[in-house]
């Protein structure tokens, strides 16, 4: 547990108060000690950025190399903040400048990952600790870090140091991957500029471009569209980049989608059309934009079921009616031999039930 006195001392480290430090290390407090999170007043002034209270803590030799819960020692937190005097001092006073966190990050990733234009320079350029640059736990390197959280900057730093890769991470992800999954078009771009496979798959089977659809990310879809990327993959279990646009509602992109020709014919070991999982998705203006570009209206789903099926089942009148204006064929029978007016009886829906018996004699008279 922490004593008072070291709780005063911690909180007075985090707030900048150097006088009460000042009492409190006359009173003899441990200046090493410990909070539950096994965090140190050093802990507290560096995250803090508070020079003096650092210069205090020097002073007095306060311990460098203590860990917090989660591997963080100041020398990380220095790189977090970005604050390069404190980083200088800490070195100066022999800090471990290889020290890595319970992920197996080390300060180059942490300065990549904040955006620390500075710290990366400090240690690659004056310290040259060019070692630095490995895998972090998950099989990131600092290059990867600052894609995935969008750094422009850092990324062009990073390419002046030669320090580019197209690696990937535990997952099979290549920075192209990260940029793209979380829409971060400036890197996207700067990337496109010096890369190869851009159909490269992480382990899902996922292009960049897949991940870009997946987050609802048109820009970052565009450019990737525009130097090369194929249109119509399929991930390992059979996701094209349409149908999740339409499971994850991003009309804008549908409708970029169909556009661009994406094929809309679902491939056999697809259990569903794009038109079906609109219907699935309760999703009307996407099921308009799909009839306008010609999908097939009767496409059978692995069920041999109609986009009418199912939004018989559904109980949706608004689809059905969609459905019905739109010319459907009314007789099909899926693999049990139930109609789609079969379908609606059984779920109980009077109305769609009762459209679907009007139609038919509409479909008749006409003939």
């Amino acid at each position: 547990t922490v004593l008072p006195d070291e709780r005063e001392f911690q909180y007075a480290a985090k707030m900048n108060n150097l006088d009460t430090m000042e009492k409190l290390f006359k009173k003899n407090v441990n200046i090493n000690a410990v909070d539950t999170l096994k965090r140190t007043a050093f802990h507290f002034a560096v995250a803090g950025g508070h020079v003096s209270v650092v210069d205090f803590l020097l002073h007095h030799k306060a311990r460098l190399d203590i860990a917090d819960q989660h591997g963080l020692t100041v020398i990380h937190l220095a790189a977090w903040t970005g604050n390069l005097d404190i980083m200088r001092k800490l070195v100066k006073a022999g800090a471990d400048q290889k020290a890595k966190n319970e992920e197996g990050m080390n300060v180059l990733h942490f300065a990549a990952q904040s955006n620390s234009i500075k710290i990366v320079d400090y240690f690659l350029q004056d310290l040259h600790l060019n070692d630095l640059n490995q895998p972090d736990g998950r099989g990131k390197k600092p290059f990867l870090l600052a894609s995935e959280k969008g750094h422009v900057d850092m990324i062009k730093n990073l390419i002046s140091l030669k320090l580019f890769t197209s690696e990937k991470d535990e997952e099979g992800n290549t920075a192209l991957h990260l940029a793209a999954k979380n829409g971060h078009s400036g890197v996207v771009e700067i990337l496109l500029e010096q890369w190869e496979e851009i159909n490269d798959l992480n382990q899902n089977g996922e292009t960049p471009f897949y991940l870009a659809v997946e987050g609802g990310h048109e820009k970052c879809a565009e450019l990737l569209l525009e130097a090369g990327s194929d249109i119509n993959v399929s991930t390992q279990n059979n996701s094209s980049a349409l149908q999740v646009a339409i499971q994850n509602g991003h009309l804008s992109l549908v409708t970029f989608l169909i556009d661009k020709n994406i094929d809309l014919v679902a491939k056999p070991e697809q259990k569903n059309s794009p038109l079906h999982l609109a219907i699935i998705s309760n999703n009307l203006p996407v099921v308009k934009s799909l009839l306008d570009a010609n999908h097939d209206i009767n496409s059978l789903n692995y069920r041999q079921e109609t986009p009418l099926h199912l939004a018989a089942d559904l109980g949706n009148v608004d689809l059905v009616e969609l459905l019905l204006k739109s010319g459907c064929n009314l007789k099909t029978t899926d693999k049990h031999g139930k109609t789609a007016l079969a379908t609606a009886s059984r779920s109980h829906h009077a109305l769609i039930v009762d459209m679907i018996i009007k139609a038919e004699r509409y479909f008749a008279m006409k003939q």
